[in-house]
């Protein structure tokens, strides 16, 4: 006997992995998309005549994001400007093949695509970078200067939003990566479904309550274009060691992502904590929490062939900034690109 839809009676072709209620088809489509478009009222994540970037990889999560703000900026009449924006992070083999998938997005779009790189930004790649550190540390080179790149994409766009295809299984991961960590200042803000609005462009996370999962089925269903390959630099990286374990718990119980994400929403940090004071950055103008950002900070380290002194201790970091006479010369390069943006 075929399993029947529990919201039309059909054909079931699906469990959802959030709430284990059975669906055909059509009404997993409608459920996936009203609830996205209940996220982002609810949230007030727009304003009509925003021009919204949107952070384009390829991949999964950011061409479903693709998909679904054209298709609820038509049908709700959101009045958004849309463009892609892809950063170019210098991996030959990985990026190269997955920005192809992207420009025939904006064809299937009909969406603007603007393409920065780090090598334009920073006169690195991360091919480059990674014959430097090696393997274990270039996640947090890469996560530092795309998390600018996006920013400085932005605004060259003169977009007043950046919305990023971060989906519930992300941010759980980052709320416990924050606590094993002891983030105290990452952890206040992991699971804000909006940032930015301290200075740098608003992000905006429109899947912040939607399961990878179903944003995998959504995306076989509708037979959309996307890019599958890992980067081959991530599986050393810090963050698969949390996903191993919240798929663990989530085989236990699937509500587990979204009960992680509402007890990062409600803890709260003591008065007597000090948290971070922001500025602009002395050399590039990006918002930091210190004299130099972290990016110009790392490009010191890189270009003075001391690239680890960047993600060291408080105290050996401190050298850096020491620099005087040719030794600022000699990094200015690499900065410089970085600061024409503004």
């Amino acid at each position: 006997m075929p399993v029947l839809c529990q919201t039309c009676g059909g054909k079931a072709i699906l469990k959802r992995p959030k709430n284990g209620k059975k669906l055909c088809k059509e009404c997993f489509y409608n459920v996936f998309e009203d609830e996205i478009h209940q996220t982002i009222i609810q949230n007030k994540l727009f304003n009509p005549g925003d021009k919204v970037a949107i952070g384009a990889s390829g991949g999964k999560d950011s061409t479903v994001l693709a998909h679904i703000m054209k298709v609820l900026n038509e049908r709700h009449n959101y009045r958004l400007e849309l463009f892609l924006l892809s950063i170019d992070e210098g991996i030959t083999g990985y990026r190269d093949d997955s920005l192809e998938t992207v420009q025939r997005n904006q064809l299937q779009y009909n969406l603007p695509l603007t393409i920065l790189s780090y090598k334009e930004l920073y006169n690195w790649t991360m091919d480059e970078i990674v014959k430097q550190i090696g393997m274990k540390n270039n996640c947090t080179f890469c996560g530092v200067f795309r998390r600018q790149a996006l920013d400085r994409g932005a605004w060259k766009l003169k977009c007043n939003k950046i919305v990023t295809g971060h989906n519930a299984d992300d941010i759980a991961e980052t709320v416990l990566m924050n606590i094993l960590r002891g983030d105290i200042a990452r952890l206040g803000r992991c699971t804000s479904i909006t940032t930015g609005q301290d200075g740098m462009v608003s992000r905006c996370k429109p899947f912040k309550y939607t399961y990878e999962k179903e944003i995998v089925m959504y995306a076989h269903f509708k037979k959309l274009d996307y890019f599958t390959t890992e980067c081959i630099y991530s599986p050393n990286a810090y963050r698969g060691h949390a996903r191993t374990f919240l798929k663990d718990l989530e085989k236990i119980r699937p509500r587990v992502i979204l009960d992680i994400i509402k007890s990062g929403e409600d803890m709260s940090i003591k008065e007597e904590v000090k948290m971070p004071t922001l500025m602009n950055c002395s050399r590039c103008g990006y918002i930091s929490s210190a004299e130099l950002c972290k990016a110009c900070v790392m490009l010191e380290g890189l270009n003075r062939g001391r690239p680890l002194l960047s993600i060291s201790s408080d105290d050996r970091r401190k050298n850096i900034l020491k620099m005087k006479g040719n030794d600022i010369n000699d990094v200015k390069q690499g900065t410089e690109s970085v600061s024409a943006m503004f």
